[in-house]
């Protein structure tokens, strides 16, 4: 069986992911220090716009650079990217907001976090490709 990436790379990802969940973290406690924040759900919203901006700019720069080692490919990608970025918090705000009776916020929360995710991926994909 042909792997996609060499042995170790685990820990690479293990390793990435701590960073990227404590940057997470980061966002989500300066968030918090904010009163007029806390309404919104915008800690979220702000690591899966931005970390959808790194992961385009971070796939055109791949796209382009073949000196990138698969290693360090999953450590920023999957592993710093994916413990900064959080679905499942996504999810779980969706679902509060739909249980506390307001289904309008809700579909604009994820209309919103949806599109404005899918856009700032394209708009680091074009960045990156502009400056390479």
């Amino acid at each position: 069986m042909t792997t996609l990436f060499p042995p170790g790379t685990w820990l690479w990802v293990a390793l990435g992911g701590a960073l990227g969940s404590a940057l997470r973290f980061g966002v989500s406690d300066l968030t918090r220090r904010v009163p007029a924040l806390l309404a919104y759900p915008w800690a979220t919203l702000t690591v899966n716009v931005s970390g959808s901006l790194f992961l385009g700019a971070l796939t055109a720069w791949v796209a382009g650079a073949a000196q990138v080692t698969p290693q360090l490919r999953a450590f920023l990608m999957l592993g710093v990217l994916g413990g900064y970025t959080t679905f499942s918090a996504f999810a779980l705000e969706g679902l509060t907001m739909l249980q506390a009776g307001q289904p309008l916020r809700a579909l604009g929360y994820a209309t919103a976090s949806v599109l404005l995710a899918v856009a700032a991926a394209g708009l680091g994909w074009s960045l990156m490709r502009g400056a390479a």
